[in-house]
């Protein structure tokens, strides 16, 4: 489903983000993705998704090998995807319905079936009832769960998730990890980027890939 083979990826100023990174998560397998803060995790979840791509190696998605991929070939990429990114990049101007909904319209989804599939992601995450809300009004905790709708709201195969609990505390984290847990029990294959130890503990059956300066780091196995 996702596979790095010798992956680099070196920007502009000479910053090297990811060094030789090979590794392959399985389709429905949840993944966790660990480091210190700049160890190059939010780099790798923009080379799945095709917003970064590599100097070297090849990413595959689904078969596709997102490096070469054509500008115009990214959207059909990103159709499978759910992204939940860290500076979360709701739109303030529009209610909780509308945001959920944008990716929806720029897809060219029937209103009446958009309507239909963002009250179901709203429902999923427990926001049905703030639908008209404006995301400002909403909690921290509950603007992540917005997030979340937003990214699930195409039905997607694949969910990734930047730092999804590094501004909560305790509690909201614990829920939003069960939001995870559940679409992983549902066969979403997700790959989620932390550096929170914490969001581990109830996790001991899943994928750990640790990365340390841009190196993915080997365990006593010998394997990513």
């Amino acid at each position: 489903m996702i596979s790095f083979k010798q992956v680099r990826k070196r920007y502009p100023s000479g910053y090297e983000a990811l060094s030789n990174v090979s590794f392959e998560i399985a389709t429905g397998e949840m993944a966790f993705l660990t480091g210190h803060s700049g160890a190059g995790k939010s780099t790798l979840l923009k080379l799945v998704a095709g917003i970064e791509r590599p100097n070297s190696g090849s990413v595959l998605v689904s078969g596709q090998n997102v490096g070469v991929l054509k500008p115009a070939a990214l959207p059909f990429l990103r159709r499978n995807l759910g992204i939940v990114f860290q500076d979360h990049k709701l739109l303030f101007d529009r209610n909780v319905f509308d945001n959920v909904l944008l990716p929806l319209q720029i897809g060219g989804f029937e209103h009446r079936e958009s309507a239909k599939r963002v009250r179901a992601a709203l429902d999923k995450v427990g926001l049905l009832k703030r639908e008209k809300a404006n995301p400002i009004a909403l909690s921290g905790g509950e603007q992540q769960r917005l997030c979340i709708a937003r990214a699930i709201v195409n039905r997607p195969t694949i969910l990734l998730a930047d730092e999804p609990t590094g501004n909560l505390d305790a509690d909201y984290a614990q829920d939003i990890m069960e939001i995870f847990k559940s679409f992983h029990q549902v066969g979403v294959t997700l790959l989620i980027s932390t550096h929170d130890a914490g969001v581990l503990r109830n996790h001991d059956k899943v994928r750990v890939l640790n990365l340390k300066q841009g190196v993915l780091q080997l365990n006593e196995a010998g394997v990513a």
